[in-house]
């Protein structure tokens, strides 16, 4: 099997059962983003507790990768420290991914990166330490 066909498979099974799918009520955080280009959008949110991303949900609609990178994202950076989610670049995402993307694709998959660092730079404002 080549390694195309295994990560397209990761992204399908993330489109078709994506995790942490839903809203939260009450959040530390929320937001509404939508890539203008496709019109895929996605509803963010979190609790953040003890510099952690305590709790993260989504709902997303569009591509397969979008939804796919919300649900790998929410993942990788739930429990994590929010200044190690901060450190995080568009191409530890895009990796995650593992699959080469043209540039209208990758701003698919980096919607729910672009939201949630958006999120956790609005909580560190109005929540200095």
């Amino acid at each position: 099997m080549t390694d195309d066909i295994v990560y397209s498979a990761i992204i399908d099974e993330h489109y078709q059962e994506p995790r942490n799918f839903g809203k939260i009520e009450n959040p530390d955080e929320h937001i509404m983003e939508t890539n203008p280009t496709c019109g895929d959008t996605i509803a963010m949110y979190v609790r953040i507790g003890e510099g952690r991303i305590k709790e993260i949900k989504y709902v997303a609609k569009g591509c397969s990768i979008s939804v796919a990178s919300a649900s790998i994202l929410s993942e990788n950076v739930e429990g994590k420290p929010i200044e190690n989610v901060l450190g995080m670049t568009k191409e530890d995402i895009l990796g995650n991914l593992g699959l080469k993307l043209g540039p209208a694709r990758e701003k698919c998959a980096l919607l729910s990166y672009d939201a949630l660092i958006k999120m956790i730079k609005d909580f560190k404002s109005r929540n200095p330490q």
